[in-house]
């Protein structure tokens, strides 16, 4: 295909397409692509070439270079402003359905080991980064990114423009993607790809969910464990629905004195309640909750028969089941630097984030509480419903990874507990 070269750009002739009422051209957003010259005589070039793309459905082109495993896939793309915990980030099952670009620039000095593993496996379809850390410096560090994310068949990419990607998901919102190693698949077709998927309306719940119950024991191990002198000794038994939970949300309740069932997201509710639960959680997860009206049904069917709390995905599902609508947000948040107000005390938290839907307070009946507040943007972060024992948080009180600030929200969850407890 022929081409004009610019310094920086290439923009391929004959290319353009129509999205949204206005013209869309491909455009190659960094330098081509060096090719191996060994065949021609010269010495190889001592760094790694670019034999890697990041499609998005706006037409823009990024040509990147290979860290994980090879192939071809369709993702969203989300950007998260974390400066740490990626190991973290690729197995939160949140991220299900999404790539993730790192806002900070180097990524993997720290390596990765298991214990800051989120859940069982990576959900994520593909991290795409700046810079690659050519060395890593910490004492918990058993293997390298690299290393981890082919192990993992998780595609990595990096040596792109993610300050000017950053830009554009800001200004456009979130895009859909592909990420490919394949140099017999051409520019059209990638984007063709990218255009033909969409992750709204689809259920990502079922496939991050365990298949089973079983009964979670872990605490939070002592070496890294605070807040215990807020606890009172008491035990209290809790159902939780796995709609992609992270392993320090069980972690953290546990070490709050809490019996732990986790359930699958299809567990119906009158099985839950033969448990005789002191109380309910709703975990976070991926995608739309609109796309998964069962779970709406699940939880509409608990509410008033025992204290619930909902986090992210399950604040979103009360929202729902509460009479109220969802929507999705521009770019979302994502990311351990999202502050944000408490109404009932005026303090402030900075929070950890992954969502990319919000609840409408204007659409919830009366009674419905919002009791914070995402000061970035002004959008729901949490809800409560005194006259069912409900309460919500559409951020990550287990900060992992992120600031500690929301931790006592455990607290409060045990606070709704016991005072169920004692009026009963």
């Amino acid at each position: 295909m022929a081409a004009t070269t610019t310094l920086g750009f290439v923009l391929p002739t004959g290319l353009s397409r129509r999205r949204g009422g206005f013209r869309v051209s491909l455009i190659r957003c960094s330098a081509s692509p060096l090719t191996n010259s060994t065949a021609s005589g010269l010495v190889e070039k001592p760094w790694d070439s670019y034999n890697a793309r990041l499609v998005l459905e706006d037409g823009s082109i990024w040509p990147a270079k290979s860290f994980g495993a090879p192939g071809t896939r369709v993702a969203e793309l989300v950007f998260n402003t974390s400066l740490t915990g990626y190991q973290e980030i690729l197995t939160d099952p949140s991220y299900a359905g999404q790539f993730v670009l790192m806002t900070n620039p180097q990524i993997g000095n720290t390596g990765v080991n298991l214990d800051d593993e989120e859940s069982e496996q990576c959900f994520l379809a593909g991290l795409v980064i700046r810079s690659l850390s050519i060395s890593t410096s910490n004492w918990r560090c058993t293997k390298t990114l690299a290393d981890y994310l082919t192990e993992r068949n998780l595609m990595g990419v990096y040596d792109l423009d993610t300050r000017a990607i950053t830009r554009r998901l800001r200004e456009e919102g979130s895009l859909n993607g592909v990420l490919s190693t394949e140099q017999t698949k051409t520019d059209e077709e990638l984007l063709q790809m990218s255009r033909s998927w969409d992750i709204v309306g689809i259920d990502l719940i079922s496939d991050v969910s365990c298949k089973s119950p079983y009964e979670w024991v872990d605490k939070t191990d002592p070496e890294w464990d605070f807040n215990s002198n807020s606890r009172d000794g008491e035990t209290y038994r809790v159902i939780a629905y796995d709609f992609g939970i992270k392993h320090n949300i069980l972690r953290r309740l546990s070490s709050y004195g809490c019996q732990i069932t986790v359930v699958p997201s299809t567990f119906p509710a009158s099985e839950a309640l033969k448990m005789n639960p002191d109380g309910i959680l709703f975990s976070n997860g991926p995608g739309d909750p609109s796309a998964v009206p069962y779970a709406v049904e699940t939880v509409k069917e608990l509410l008033g028969k025992a204290p619930v709390y909902g986090i992210c995905m399950g604040h979103q599902l009360l929202g729902q089941a509460l009479g109220g609508k969802t929507f999705k947000m521009k770019f979302g948040h994502h990311g351990g630097n999202h502050p944000v107000r408490n109404n009932r005390t005026g303090q402030v938290e900075i929070s950890a984030q992954n969502h990319n839907y919000a609840v409408d307070p204007a659409s919830l009946p009366g009674g419905v509480e919002v009791t914070h507040v995402n000061l970035n943007d002004g959008s729901c972060a949490g809800l409560s419903y005194p006259a069912m024992n409900v309460m919500s948080l559409q951020y990550h009180p287990e900060a992992s990874p992120g600031p500690h600030d929301s931790d006592n929200a455990f607290k409060g969850f045990i606070e709704l507990m016991k005072r169920s407890k004692q009026s009963s």
